[in-house]
Formats: structure tokens, C-alpha cells, sequence
């Protein structure tokens, strides 16, 4: 501020919303993020005004995850205050995602479809979650990022549970669980195996729920995870 120099303060107010989110000071975390948006508007920063948006999206997404974590409900059955704070974050992953569109970056817009999916599945919007969780692992495989990849298809098959469709959920998980190994991520693994073991019970497959449990289970006792 001392010298003048609008984009440094931009980003130092980005970098300081960032920080505060962290920390769960989440209305702090938005006035210094929205420091951030005003500036790079101001200067006709484009990707700085991306990079704003996105990070407020953030801060109303973890605000929204921590309320919803305190109140312990299942994804759709959201208090009035947990729903408005998570369509916060849809709206500027939106603005996010149509700016970084317009800039062509492809990453980014990755990053905002993951996003958008977990924001949409945690409101029980599923369907629409499904929909960006598709955008997000086409990317994913464009640019060959296995970690994200894997993320997508666990979210797709949580949000096909949802919706009652088990079976698709199964090989979702089962592309999960073959992409865990690749990365040798053994926690992720036994996620994967958790995840299959009770959609195979949804589906009435007894014996093929117990492998996966127990699969899950030997791995956790690798890993000493009690």
C-alpha cells in the first residue's frame, strides 16, 4: 500500500483470505478475498479476478463443510444456514469457472468443476454433482492426472448412491480402487475397498462385500490405523 503497487496488495489480501480460512476465521477469510476480487477488477486483472473468485468459493465451501460437520447431516438434509453458505460457493465457483473459460485454462476449469460437484452433491443436488464430476474426470484423463482422475470417480460413485444406482456406483469404485494401486496410495486403497464392501451389501452380494471388508481391514491393520 506504502508504494502504491495495487496488484501486490491484491495478492497479499488473497494470500491473508487464504490464510484466515485455514484457520476457520471463514468471515474474515471473505472481506480479504473480496480485497482481492475488487482490486484485480479494478486493474483489469483477469486472472487474478479468477484466481479471487475461486478462493472465495473456497472459503464458503469450507464454511459450509465445517457447519454441516458440526450439525452431522447426511448430504441434502442441510439447516437453512449450511444451504445458503454452500450455494455461496457454487455461485463464484460459477464465476470462476465461466472466467477461466473465457481465459482458456484448462486446469483451472478442472479444478472448478471438482468443485462445483462437491458443492452440488453436499446441497443433494446429485444429478447436477454427476454432471460436473463428468467434466471434471474428462480433464483429468486430458491432462493424464491419475490423482484427480481417482478423485472423480470416487465422487461419482457417491453421488450414484444417492440416487439409488448401486451398480454404476460399484464401477466407479471398482476404477477407484484400480487407480489407488496404481498411485500405490494403500489409504485411498482401502477407502476404495470400504466403499465397494457396502455397495456390494446395497447389492445383495454378501460374499463379494465380505472380501472387500476384509481387504479394507488388513490394510488398516497394515497402516496401524485403528
Amino acid at each position: 500500500r506504502t508504494i502504491g503497487d495495487r496488484i501486490g496488495e491484491a495478492k497479499a489480501s488473497g494470500n491473508l483470505g487464504n490464510t484466515l480460512k485455514i484457520l476457520g476465521q471463514f468471515d474474515e477469510a471473505v472481506v480479504c478475498c473480496q480485497r482481492h476480487l475488487d482490486i484485480s477488477q479494478e486493474q483489469g486483472d483477469k486472472v487474478g479476478e479468477a484466481r479471487a473468485l475461486y478462493n472465495i468459493g473456497n472459503v464458503y465451501h469450507a464454511k459450509g463443510k465445517h457447519l454441516s460437520w458440526t450439525m452431522a447431516q447426511d448430504p441434502g438434509s442441510l439447516p437453512q444456514e449450511v444451504k445458503e453458505t454452500l450455494q455461496k460457493a457454487s455461485e463464484y465457483y460459477e464465476r470462476n469457472l465461466s472466467l477461466v473459460k473465457e481465459l482458456g485454462d484448462r486446469a483451472a476449469q478442472g479444478r472448478a468443476y471438482g468443485n462445483l460437484g462437491n458443492t452440488q452433491y453436499l446441497l443433494g443436488n446429485f444429478s447436477e454433482a454427476i454432471a460436473f464430476h463428468k467434466e471434471r474426470l474428462a480433464i483429468a484423463k486430458e491432462f493424464g492426472d491419475k490423482a484427480a482422475e481417482r478423485r472423480a470417480y470416487s465422487n461419482l460413485g457417491n453421488a450414484h448412491i444417492f440416487l439409488g444406482r448401486f451398480d454404476i456406483s460399484a464401477e466407479y469404485y471398482k476404477k477407484t480402487l484400480q487407480l489407488s494401486r496404481q498411485l500405490k496410495d494403500q489409504a485411498v486403497e482401502a477407502q476404495a475397498c470400504y466403499s465397494l464392501g457396502n455397495t456390494c451389501t446395497l447389492l445383495q452380494d454378501y460374499e463379494r462385500a465380505i472380501e472387500y471388508h476384509l481387504k479394507h481391514l488388513v490394510i488398516a491393520q497394515e497402516l496401524g490405523d485403528r
